[in-house]
């Protein structure tokens, strides 16, 4: 007889849910990362003529595609209480790779798959190391950083220009919608692993653990979750999603290029935990994380209408939200005393 848990009952750090109304206490961090995107939308509309037409709001999908991807396997990650600091570097590394094998003359399509498997692997390969040798992820990944980082410039000094047809016609395709407005191919292959990432976490066994092992691994484990397989599925998974992340962007910019993503990983962090999130592990959602990865894009979107803010200004609000947002968190945590 298969045990069915909901997972925030698994573990004995996850305290009973709370409720306000009828909404579970789950719900409360994603509901506020979409009052504040409402909320931006509404002051960037009033203040900027055209801020909130629907195009500009289907833009943020399109030049944060790659970025819903990498947050998606991030968010698994985040929620067994790890860290992965690689993904930058393995979208670099996935640029290079497709922009060097093009080149050479691969097929477009053994060139997906080599970077898919490339990242895959990676991925493997940490959350092996970080379970089986119980080293801390942040060290493991860390040093999978450098490898990826260090691989790009084995493969190339210099950014690789693609000119491969098959890249260049999914670069420059467009999706039509109603009243003129399109989005691009990227766009609907991030949605599509949003809507997978979802369905894994909520209507899945291997999703449920995800949540357990986040509450408490000890306790996962006594229960006869497969905790271990999990730690490993969830490197894998962001390994996979990093990869991929790295074939949009090589699609967006048409190049490989040894320094691109620098940064990235803090930014898919970021909208993980500005998407609700816990650092710690156990509660989350991923569509949270996407709502995390549109304020970030509104944020760009503000710097661009204005045309006065320097693109510092991005970096300096986003760490005041993800300070905000780690703060409530840890407040709510405490519950009342």
């Amino acid at each position: 007889m298969t045990l069915q848990l909901d997972p925030p009952q698994v573990g004995a750090r996850i305290k009973p849910r709370r409720r306000i109304g009828v909404v579970p206490q789950r719900f409360w961090s994603v509901i506020a990362t979409f009052a504040l995107l409402i909320a931006m939308f509404g002051t960037g509309a009033s203040r900027y003529e055209g801020f909130a037409s629907p195009q500009v709001v289907l833009n943020l999908f399109v030049d944060n595609s790659f970025l819903i991807v990498l947050a998606v396997g991030m968010t698994f990650v985040i929620l067994t209480g790890g860290i992965d600091l690689s993904v930058g570097a393995v979208v670099a590394l996935s640029t290079m790779i497709a922009a060097s094998t093009l080149r050479a003359g691969w097929p477009a399509l053994a060139t997906v798959v080599a970077v898919l498997l490339v990242g895959t692997v990676l991925g493997l390969l940490m959350g092996l190391v970080i379970h089986y040798f119980e080293i801390q992820p942040f060290i493991v990944t860390l040093a999978g950083m450098f490898l990826a980082r260090g691989l790009c410039y084995v493969v190339s000094v210099d950014s690789i220009p693609i000119t491969n047809g098959s890249f260049q016609k999914v670069a420059q395709g467009t999706v039509p919608l109603p009243g003129g407005l399109f989005v691009t191919p990227a766009v609907l292959i991030a949605l599509v692993v949003v809507g997978i990432g979802m369905y894994v976490l909520h209507q899945t066994r291997f999703g449920r653990t995800v949540y357990a092992v986040g509450g408490s691994e000890q306790s996962a484990t006594l229960m006869g979750l497969p905790a271990a397989r999990v730690k490993v599925g969830v490197y894998v998974i962001s390994g996979f999603c990093s990869s991929l992340a790295g074939l949009l962007f090589s699609v967006y910019s048409l190049s490989g290029y040894s320094l691109a993503a620098v940064g990235m990983e803090l930014d898919a962090i970021a909208a993980v935990v500005i998407g609700g999130t816990l650092l710690t592990g156990g509660s989350g959602l991923v569509i949270g994380s996407m709502l995390g990865v549109l304020v970030l894009g509104t944020i760009q979107t503000f710097i661009s209408f204005d045309g006065t803010l320097s693109s510092w200004w991005t970096r300096i609000t986003i760490g005041l939200l993800v300070l905000v947002f780690v703060v409530v968190q840890r407040l709510f945590s405490r519950g009342p005393r």
